[in-house]
């Protein structure tokens, strides 16, 4: 593929026709208008689009519990009892896992929840801990009520990790500072991996080295990185992370999430958790009068039985991801942006500006254009367009052109837009 670009329609053609990922794009259901036009989608980062086989693999489980009842629990195609096995080690191969670390369950801030019920210890003198300054609100909101159910003011317990004065973006440097200040009072680490506003994706490693040195437990938000960036959480060494899987993962609206649990604390049975009987050692889980026997590793986190509907949703993405991997993902992510980023900085318009790193490794798919003066209006009238990107307060507008479903030539219309309405 190109490894430079120039500014016609030509060199996103020649792009595409390079591409050896073009066709992924046809197995993907594609928004149109009321013309029957294709829009211009670029929220896979707020919610993913529609692979085309979703569709039969919730028929495959609809059929099953119409012909089977609550034998589809073990006589189904795809048997319920052990569904959220199915999906273990795609999942791991993602966010770089071994399979005994991860396991889908629940919803992302749940997940927080269960994970801080483990990972955050509190004692009189440890106690606080560190977010990110604009972190996902709910993380947010999530923090500041784990702080106050353990008995701690969030205004004096919640740290945040600023920029610097005059910038946007974190800097490994003030996260360190930060600790060697406040370490001993730092109970928890709590960071979003890539940054949903200015899609910042953060040195994992560093900041759990960071975390350990000062003997804080380090936890990771890859609500935005999972399917987009490579975190390899395992060599990174954070304890535990938490991921929807609704943006760049295509599981659909509100489907459920996952967690990662370092190995190292695969078989440690002392640690705090809230338990059901998905926790449940699996040779005695119908025999109900057992007394509780965690199941290693991540799985001994699980609370119920899964949601087939969901997961049989997430099986028919993990198929597409397992077709095509990450490495491959990841170079034609990194190509996309870096054509979006040349595009919109060839149109030399004072009125909009990239906040997102310009190193590569640094981010994922997302760009994040900023609008001076903004009043949400460039972003309607993009929308009006049927260019469909998202808008976060106060003058954000996120655009990622997903690898999968996105061409360059999207990437070229979008920007040509985008150029005719700043021009009018």
């Amino acid at each position: 593929m190109l490894t430079s670009y120039t500014p016609g329609i030509e060199c996103a053609k020649e792009l595409d026709q390079k591409d050896p990922l073009a066709h992924f794009r046809n197995k993907f259901h594609i928004p149109k208008n009321a013309d029957g036009e294709e829009w211009l989608y670029f929220t896979g980062n707020s919610l993913g689009l529609q692979p085309k086989q979703t569709k039969n693999h919730l028929q495959q489980e609809l059929d099953d519990w119409a012909n089977l009842g609550v034998e589809g629990h073990f006589e189904a195609k795809n048997p319920w009892m052990p569904y959220h096995e199915f999906l273990t080690e795609s999942m791991a191969e993602i966010v770089g896992a071994k399979p005994i670390e991860v396991v889908i369950m629940n919803t992302l801030t749940t997940n927080l929840h269960l994970m801080m019920v483990s990972f955050y210890q509190p004692t009189k003198t440890k106690f606080k801990i560190v977010i990110e300054s604009d972190a996902f609100p709910s993380d947010r909101y999530a923090v500041e009520t784990q702080l106050q159910f353990h008995g701690f003011d969030p205004t004096e317990s919640l740290i945040e990790w600023l920029p610097r004065k005059g910038e946007t973006l974190l800097n490994i440097d003030d996260l360190e500072s930060l600790l060697e200040m406040q370490g001993d009072e730092i109970a928890l680490l709590l960071i979003g991996g890539v940054n949903y506003y200015t899609g910042q994706s953060l040195d994992l490693k560093k900041i759990a080295e960071l975390g350990h040195q000062k003997g804080c437990k380090v936890g990771i938000d890859l609500a935005h990185g999972v399917g987009n960036i490579q975190p390899n959480l395992h060599e990174s060494g954070v304890d535990f992370a938490a991921w929807c899987t609704y943006k760049y993962m295509n599981s659909g609206p509100g489907s459920l999430g996952g967690i990662f649990v370092h190995e190292r604390y695969a078989h440690d049975t002392s640690l705090k958790r809230f338990a059901g009987w998905w926790s449940q050692n699996k040779a005695t889980r119908f025999d109900m009068r057992q007394p509780l026997d965690i199941i290693p590793g991540a799985e001994g986190w699980q609370l119920s039985n899964p949601p087939i509907l969901s997961m049989a949703a997430i099986k028919a993405s993990l198929e597409l991801f397992n077709e095509v991997g990450m490495d491959a993902l990841r170079k034609k992510s990194i190509q996309l942006t870096g054509y979006l980023e040349y595009l919109v900085l060839e149109l030399k318009n004072d009125r909009i500006s990239i906040i997102t790193p310009k190193d590569p490794n640094q981010r994922g798919c997302q760009l994040s254009i900023q609008v001076k003066n903004a009043d949400k209006s460039l972003h309607e009238k993009l929308t009006q367009a049927h260019v469909i990107t998202d808008w976060r307060t106060p003058d954000v507008i996120r655009c990622a052109p997903v690898p999968f479903y996105n061409s360059f030539e999207d990437v070229y219309r979008m920007v040509e837009l985008l150029k005719l309405i700043l021009n009018a």
